[in-house]
């Protein structure tokens, strides 16, 4: 692969990608010396701030070097980055969400990683759990070592059970579709009271998909099975969740950011029994004025295997080769078991080595699982399945299946109007790998 990416193919690769690449490019910067170890996250609040400048001294104690992190809100950053890609402006190391790698490594912007690994007899994956190494590869190649990874869960308000005489879901054997959607229904009362909340989006959909034994991709396919009877049943569910047993707060806003961020608020609400969701939210839901704990995700007719959704650090193709040995240097101490215990004491999300302290230590009492699915030993996962364009996936699913969300059209005629331009986009992805490899 080459050690540059022309101007002319990020910019065609962002725009098939479906990232911006709006704004005006500017040249190289002054920046910081020669020899500074440079590297990129997204933060949106103080207190992830603190979590990277502790990274950063980390970084200066080990290497022994100036550590200098560009660090940017998490909605602006695959923006940032492309323009910092194109203009070689990007860190040596940069950060990419999961769902982010197929689409940075089909274009070419990141190098994959096997080389560096091969010839590194200190450094192994063994200690990653098993869902992010799945995560961080494409095309049979390595792009990024992960710093976190987690499955989703089931948050449950502990108050609110008691207070109706249920009590609380086993912490070891997944519920069934038929218990936890009977329990919904129980718990959702007239006065403002419901039994679940999610986001209508695919994002969210996709666990309920796994569990029956489905996928929105096929890795062999030009087409999506989203339309196989495995999907449809899946989304029927969910949808009937919303629609027909209405066991779940009514939908005020259909952007996907925000109805993610709409399922976490009534949830604090403590008006809501049940709310699928990813472990990183329990520092927010600490904020709880009542008592909660998690379980695993209901199990499906292919079990409890919801989405396991990580993040990793890779290295930009552009790091030139007398920088490389340094960046990757740089990439083994952002992702070494010390530094990921400072991401767990911070407990914003569950590091990806096994070696690693618990990010997720009680109160609450079964937050424990998180590891124990990740290794298998209870329910299960399944790693995000992306496309090199997931973004426009995500964006056209956006646009056609909250229809069905607010009962305007059917599942069944939802899922056939989007079919077409979904497998367009499926055609599209599949060039890609094949160009790729």
């Amino acid at each position: 692969m080459s050690s540059s990416l022309s101007r002319r193919a990020l910019l065609k690769g962002a725009a098939l990608g479906g990232l911006a690449t709006t704004g005006a490019l500017s040249g190289c910067s002054s920046g910081p010396p020669p020899g500074t170890a440079t590297w990129s996250m997204w933060s949106s609040s103080p207190e992830e701030n603190r979590v990277w400048a502790d990274f950063g001294r980390y970084v200066e104690r080990r290497m022994h070097i100036r550590s200098a992190s560009t660090l940017t809100p998490s909605d602006g950053y695959p923006t940032k980055l492309d323009l910092q890609l194109v203009s070689g402006t990007a860190g040596m190391v940069t950060a990419l969400n999961g769902w982010l790698i197929p689409t940075y490594a089909s274009r070419g912007a990141h190098r994959p990683l096997d080389d560096l690994i091969a010839a590194d007899p200190d450094f192994g994956l063994d200690d990653f759990y098993p869902a992010i190494r799945s995560i961080s590869s494409f095309a049979g190649h390595t792009y990024a070592i992960g710093f976190d990874v987690a499955p989703t869960v089931l948050y449950y308000n502990r108050t609110l059970l008691e207070r109706n005489g249920v009590d609380p879901p086993s912490p070891t054997e997944p519920m069934s579709w038929d218990t936890f959607r009977e329990l919904a229904i129980e718990l959702s009362k007239p006065k403002d009271q419901y039994g679940f909340t999610c986001a209508p989006t695919i994002d969210d959909l996709v666990s309920w998909i796994y569990c029956a034994g489905g996928d929105v991709l096929d890795g062999d396919r030009d087409t999506s099975p989203l339309d196989a009877p495995e999907a449809l049943q899946a989304i029927h569910y969910v949808v009937d969740l919303f629609v027909k047993d209405r066991v779940t707060p009514p939908i005020d806003n259909l952007v996907a950011q925000n109805a993610s961020g709409a399922s976490l608020a009534n949830f604090l609400q403590g008006n809501v029994a049940f709310m699928q969701n990813g472990p990183w939210q329990v520092l927010n839901v600490r904020k709880a004025p009542f008592t909660w704990d998690i379980v695993p995700f209901p199990a499906g007719p292919a079990g409890s295997t919801p989405r396991v959704s990580g993040s990793g650090f890779a290295i930009p193709s552009g790091v030139k080769d007398d920088e490389l040995d340094l960046a990757w240097r740089l990439l083994k101490t952002l992702t070494s078991t010390g530094a990921l215990n400072i991401y767990a004491r911070a407990g914003r999300n569950n590091p990806a080595r096994v070696s690693a302290a618990s990010a997720f230590e009680p109160p609450p009492a079964n937050l424990g699982i998180v590891q124990r699915i990740l290794k298998g030993e209870v329910a299960g996962g399944h790693p995000f399945n992306v496309t090199t364009n997931w973004n426009r996936v995500r964006l056209l699913l956006g646009q056609d299946l909250p229809r069905a969300f607010l009962g305007q059209v059917s599942v069944r005629d939802a899922i056939d109007g989007v079919m077409p331009r979904l497998n367009a986009l499926m055609r599209q992805h599949r060039d890609a790998v094949r160009q790729a490899t």
